[in-house]
């Protein structure tokens, strides 16, 4: 992984008092029981499945990861700044189904790929809803445990930068953002994280981690809106 600017690394790494803490996990992490506890909550989700029609299959993985202070995290990428579609922008690892292959075996292998992060598939957790993008995509979320060992080392040709931010900055007040756009009757979904604002897909598919996986609440994601400038 390429060292973070200072300012990057301080934003990542300090907790401040009024930061919220999500005090159910911290002792489940401690305990070791975090694992079951997001397990048990992805098994009882009534999974959201869509067609795909004309649209074509991609997997997301949401990696949770321990940092240094034993926080856990999940794995946040910005897409290189030369990409063919979507350079730049703020994502999950993953990518489109190859032929024959399961959302949880291409959102592994996509990981390795764009990470570095090797998992076997006694480590995927559940699935949550699947989110269709304007861009034709039906996106398959797809949850894993990575745990403490997590080494990440970002492939250039795909991933400019790599961020292991805390899941208790998805329980902060102002999660979710949502505003609406004359383009759309649904409201455009983001979550301020890492100095800026992450959006659709990757925002919804955030906020139901932390609904479904975290919390065990039944909360639909897919009305939620992308900002325009995803929509190719």
């Amino acid at each position: 992984m390429r060292p973070l600017p200072s300012h990057a690394a301080a934003m990542l790494l300090r907790m401040d008092p009024a930061e919220p803490s999500l005090q159910p996990l911290e002792p489940a992490t401690r305990s070791g029981r975090l694992r079951e506890q997001l397990e048990g909550n992805l098994r009882g989700h009534e999974r959201l499945e869509m067609p795909l029609g004309e649209r074509r299959h991609a997997a997301v993985v949401l990696a949770i990861v321990l940092d240094a202070h034993e926080r856990p995290c999940f794995v946040l990428t910005r897409r290189a700044p030369d990409l063919r579609r979507h350079a730049g922008q703020w994502a999950l690892p993953g990518g489109r189904l190859d032929p024959g292959e399961t959302p949880e075996v291409a959102a592994l292998r996509e990981m390795d790929e764009e990470v570095g992060l090797r998992l076997g598939p006694d480590r995927i957790l559940g699935r949550l809803d699947d989110y269709a993008t304007r861009s034709g995509y039906v996106i398959t979320p797809v949850v894993a445990w990575a745990g403490a060992e997590a080494r990440l080392v970002a492939n250039p040709g795909e991933v400019a930068e790599i961020h292991r931010v805390p899941l208790a900055l998805l329980d902060a007040p102002e999660v979710p953002l949502l505003r609406s756009i004359p383009e759309s009757d649904q409201p455009v979904i983001s979550i301020p994280l890492v100095g800026t604002h992450i959006h659709a897909p990757t925002a919804a598919i955030l906020f139901q981690l932390r609904e479904v996986a975290v919390w065990g609440r039944g909360t639909r994601v897919d009305h939620y809106e992308q900002p325009v400038f995803a929509w190719k």
